[in-house]
Parts: C-alpha cells; structure tokens; sequence
C-alpha cells in the first residue's frame, strides 16, 4: 500500500489557480501512474487527469482539458495538478491515487487513494 497525501486545496474565486500536490514517502511515485479524481456534493466520484510513470503519456477529462496540467516532480517525489481559469463546477474533493495504467483516452483502475483535498470556487 502507498501512502499518499494531497495538499494545496482552498478556496479561490473564479478565474482564479490552485497548484494540487500529491505526495508520498517511502517510495518512489515515479514507478507508478498517477491519476487524480475529484468527487462533488452529490456526484459520483470522476477521474480527471492521469500522467504515465514516465509522465510520456497524460491524460484529461474534457472538462478540465486546456485548463489542468499534471506533471511530476521526480526530485520531490511529487505529482502536481496545476488548475488554471477555475470554475464554480470544479468545486470537490480532490484525491490522487496509484493507478494500473493511464492512457490518452482513460484512467485506469485505482489502487492506492490520498486522503483528499478540498478545492472550493466561489465568488
């Protein structure tokens, strides 16, 4: 089991950036794909964006696409998501995970889960 732990949430208007970060001790994250998901009040819970353990192959939701960027920090042993032009409609927990695969047209199956980060988008 990794264990991983996101930070970087808050509360920022629209239009507004927030820099997520998923991190991990122990282990290496660039052994692993990494996805990052987001769950809404009262929505089932949505793979945003995924980057390839040698981050040659990421990954976006259309709704988030042209405004998130996923890279990795090898130094740090971190992944960050990079969120530009946020909307009301990106308010939710964000969390990272250890996937089994990321392709350019899905995430794959979700292993290990971060505990969450709230991103909240309001005027």
């Amino acid at each position: 089991q990794v264990q991983l732990v996101e930070s970087g949430g808050g509360l920022v208007q629209p239009g507004g950036s927030l820099r997520l970060s998923c991190a991990a001790s122990g282990v290496s994250l660039g052994l692993y794909p990494i996805g990052w998901f987001r769950q809404a009040p009262g929505k089932e819970r949505e793979g945003v964006s995924c980057t390839s353990s040698g981050a040659f192959i990421t990954y976006y939701a259309d709704s988030v696409k042209g405004r998130f960027t996923i890279y990795r920090d090898n130094a740090k042993n971190t992944v960050y998501l990079q969120m530009n032009n946020l909307k009301p409609d990106d308010t939710a927990v964000y969390y990272c995970a250890t996937l089994n695969l990321c392709a350019r047209t899905s995430l794959g199956r979700a292993g290990s889960w971060g505990q969450g980060t709230h991103v909240t988008v309001s005027a």
